[in-house]
């Protein structure tokens, strides 16, 4: 991805701003994500195929994650340590998501729909966050 695709994503050529806008994304689609699922685990279990159970503690974890990527965010300077652990985090979460699609869960076609989608925007977002980073570290140097 160019910095000019990035920019235009971001609506700002800044690299700072672009990092924060995207940990901040992040922290919005995983917490109504989170919130979602702590809400509404019955009725969503049953659609996705998955036990309520499940979607109560990923639910949790969502939530306080993304409570987490929003504080770091809202740092006007976010330190580039916890922005990589943020990114890889993330990109754990869609291997994850696949392999418990492939190996563990055996969703309705919904819900292996909604693995897939949920797995590809969460490497998204790591992908995002990555370039912003280094777009700031290489405008810093």
């Amino acid at each position: 991805m160019s910095t000019s695709q990035l920019a235009a994503l971001a609506r700002t050529t800044e690299p700072q701003t672009m990092l924060r806008r995207f940990l901040a994304l992040d922290a919005v689609v995983t917490g109504v994500n989170g919130l979602a699922y702590l809400a509404a685990s019955g009725p969503l279990g049953r659609l996705l195929g998955v036990g309520s159970g499940l979607l109560l503690v990923l639910g949790t974890v969502l939530a306080a994650y993304a409570a987490a990527v929003g504080l770091l965010g809202a740092r006007r300077h976010p330190p580039a340590l916890p922005v990589r652990a943020v990114i890889e985090t993330n990109l754990a979460w869609a291997v994850l998501s696949f392999v418990a699609l492939a190996l563990w869960l055996t969703p309705s076609t919904a819900g292996a729909v909604w693995g897939v989608l949920q797995a590809l925007t969460v490497a998204g977002f790591a992908l995002l966050q990555y370039v912003a980073l280094k777009a700031r570290q290489d405008s810093s140097e």
